[in-house]
């Protein structure tokens, strides 16, 4: 189901609580979310309204994937980005890293499981953007 985008600071605030394999159907409305968007390239759970540590972003070849309880666990080559946000107005300084590996999970036979994976540029970018939106960072 394709959901309204949330813009409400006190959601955006909280920090959002685990995901668990019961959470599927957010992460499937959190992808049809993304996917009908012309603005967004990633959401997490709490930009449609579900406090959950779930995001999706859109790779390379423009496909969602999805992450359960995303974190950073190395980041390298910090630089100053401006960000835009599809629920908030104004864009933000913040502090990126152009390589992070982050740990997260996803849903395989109605189980969670564990991943890793490295990324760069624009993906993690986006990526550590969502984990901000976990955090109740509000970027």
């Amino acid at each position: 189901m394709i959901r309204e985008i949330i813009t409400d600071e006190e959601i955006l605030s909280k920090p959002c609580d685990a995901a668990t394999a019961a959470d599927a159907a957010i992460a499937d409305d959190l992808v049809e979310t993304l996917l009908a968007s012309d603005e967004a390239v990633c959401l997490a759970a709490n930009q449609i309204g579900e406090t959950k540590r779930i995001v999706a972003y859109l790779n390379e070849a423009g496909r969602p994937q999805v992450m359960y309880n995303p974190r950073v666990t190395q980041k390298l080559k910090p630089y100053t980005a401006v960000e835009a946000c599809i629920s908030r107005e104004e864009p933000t300084a913040v502090t990126r890293y152009d390589w992070v590996r982050v740990s997260y999970e996803v849903l395989v036979d109605g189980e969670l499981v564990e991943r890793k994976k490295k990324l760069e540029g624009n993906a993690a970018q986006a990526v550590q953007h969502m984990i901000d939106h976990c955090e109740g960072i509000l970027v």
